[in-house]
C-alpha cells in the first residue's frame, strides 16, 4: 500500500502546535508516523482509501479566518492529488467529524447530505460509504482520520469505527509525544527569561554559519549590544523590574527581524547578540541602527497589575550602544570555523565598547581588519 505524505514545509505548518494543546510550538516532521497509522489502519479496516486530515493551527485561532484540513497523508487511487490540498472546515464529513468532535459513519454517502462530492470529482474515485473519527489532543481538536469503501466486508459496521477512533486516539498520542520531546529539545536552546535563543545556541549557529562561508564565500554579520544605564533600573525599581525591561528588549528585537533571516539570541546579562547570515556590515549597520532608535523611544513597563508589576513609565533612561562586525570587513584571516566565530564575536564586542567610549546609545561599525579578505 502506497500512503502520499504531504511536503515537509506543509507537515511543519500543520504540526506547529500551540501551547493551548499544553505543548510548546514547535515543527515536527512526522511523516513515518502518519504512514504508519494508516498502514496499521488499513490493515485491521480494509479500505480503498483513507486519510489523515490535519487543521491550520493560525487559521484555527483566527476569528475572521475560516479553518481548513489539509490533506497530510493519503491512500488509495487519486490520494497523490489530495495530499497536501485543503477544504474547508464546513465540508463534508470529515468536516462534521471534525466541528462536532464526534465519530462519524456513512453507510450510504449518496443519501448523506454532508457527503461533499467535489473530492471525488477531483480524483476521479467513487466514494460509497466513509468512517471518520477526530483526533484530539488535550481537548482540543486537531483534525480527523478516515476510510473510505470497506473492503471484504458490504459495509462498515460499528466495531471498524470503534477500532478507528482508537487509531485516532493512538495519532493525537504520538503527535503530542512529538511535541513534547521537540518542546524539550527547543527549550535547550532558549534563554528562559526572555524567550530568545540562548548564548550556546548563539555560539553553535555562528560556528555553523562561518563555516559555510569559508567554505562557499559570502559574507555574515554579528550585532552586539548592551542596555545603556540598566544598573539604574535594578537600583531604582529592583531586579523584577530589570527583568521586566530585559523581556521587553526582547520583544523589541523580534519586532525589528521579523520576517528576516536572523539569529536573537540573549549573551548574558543585558547583552543581546544578532545574527544575520547573508548580510555585509552596511546592511547590518542598519538594523543595528534601528534596534539602537527603537530602544532609546520605547516606553518600558507601560503596562503591569499596578501592584506586583507596576505600570512605572521608564522613559529616556535605558538606551544601548551597539558594535557590528562582519566576516568580510572585521577578520583578517579566518582559519577553522570556531576561529573565525570567535573572531567576529570579538570584534563585535569591541565595537559596542568603542561604541560606549563615545558618549553611549550609538552604533559603531568594525574597522576593516589589517589583512581582512573580502568573501565573494
Amino acid at each position: 500500500m502506497k500512503v502520499n505524505i504531504a511536503d515537509v514545509p506543509t507537515l511543519a505548518r500543520l504540526l506547529n502546535r500551540k501551547k493551548r494543546y499544553g505543548s510548546a510550538g514547535y515543527a515536527v516532521d512526522l511523516s513515518v508516523i502518519l504512514s504508519e497509522i494508516l498502514t496499521w489502519a488499513n490493515r485491521l479496516v480494509p479500505s480503498e482509501s483513507g486519510s489523515i486530515l490535519l487543521d491550520d493551527p493560525l487559521l484555527k485561532w483566527n476569528p475572521e479566518g475560516r479553518g481548513q484540513l489539509f490533506f497530510a497523508a493519503c491512500f488509495g487511487r487519486g490520494s497523490r492529488t489530495l495530499v497536501g490540498t485543503s477544504l474547508g472546515e464546513d465540508c463534508g464529513i470529515a468536516g462534521v467529524t471534525y466541528r462536532k468532535g464526534r465519530p462519524y459513519i456513512s453507510k450510504d454517502v449518496q443519501k448523506d447530505s454532508s457527503f461533499y462530492p467535489a473530492i471525488d470529482r477531483r480524483t476521479g474515485f467513487r466514494t460509497r460509504s466513509v468512517i471518520c473519527a477526530p483526533i484530539v489532543i488535550g481537548g482540543a481538536k486537531i483534525g480527523v482520520i478516515e476510510l473510505i469503501n470497506r473492503k471484504g466486508k458490504a459495509n462498515y459496521d460499528e466495531h471498524d469505527l470503534a477500532l478507528l477512533e482508537i487509531f485516532a486516539g493512538y495519532t493525537a498520542t504520538l503527535i503530542h509525544n512529538a511535541l513534547i520531546g521537540r518542546m524539550f529539545e527547543e527549550l535547550s536552546k532558549k534563554d528562559s527569561l526572555t524567550d530568545l535563543h540562548n548564548d550556546r545556541f548563539f555560539f553553535h549557529t555562528l560556528e555553523q554559519e562561518a563555516m559555510k562561508i569559508i567554505k562557499q564565500g559570502g559574507d555574515m554579520s554579528l550585532i552586539f549590544f548592551d542596555l545603556d544605564r540598566f544598573k539604574e533600573v535594578n537600583d531604582t525599581h529592583g531586579h523584577l523590574a530589570g527583568s521586566r525591561v530585559l523581556k521587553e528588549v526582547a520583544d523589541i528585537l523580534r519586532k525589528i527581524f521579523i520576517g528576516v533571516r536572523a539569529v536573537l539570541a540573549r549573551y548574558g546579562g543585558d547583552e543581546y547578540v544578532v545574527v544575520l547570515p547573508g548580510a555585509d556590515i552596511r546592511e547590518a549597520g542598519k538594523y543595528a541602527e534601528r534596534i539602537r532608535h527603537d530602544i532609546a523611544g520605547n516606553v518600558f513597563l507601560r503596562s503591569g497589575d499596578g501592584v506586583r508589576r507596576p505600570r512605572l513609565n521608564i522613559r529616556g533612561v535605558i538606551t544601548c550602544s551597539v558594535g557590528v562586525a562582519s566576516m568580510a570587513e572585521s577578520i583578517r584571516t579566518p582559519g577553522s570555523a570556531r576561529a573565525a566565530a570567535e573572531s567576529l564575536i570579538k570584534a563585535a564586542d569591541s565595537a559596542m565598547y568603542a561604541a560606549k567610549e563615545q558618549g553611549k546609545n550609538r552604533v559603531f561599525l568594525s574597522q576593516r581588519g589589517p589583512g581582512a579578505k573580502r568573501r565573494r
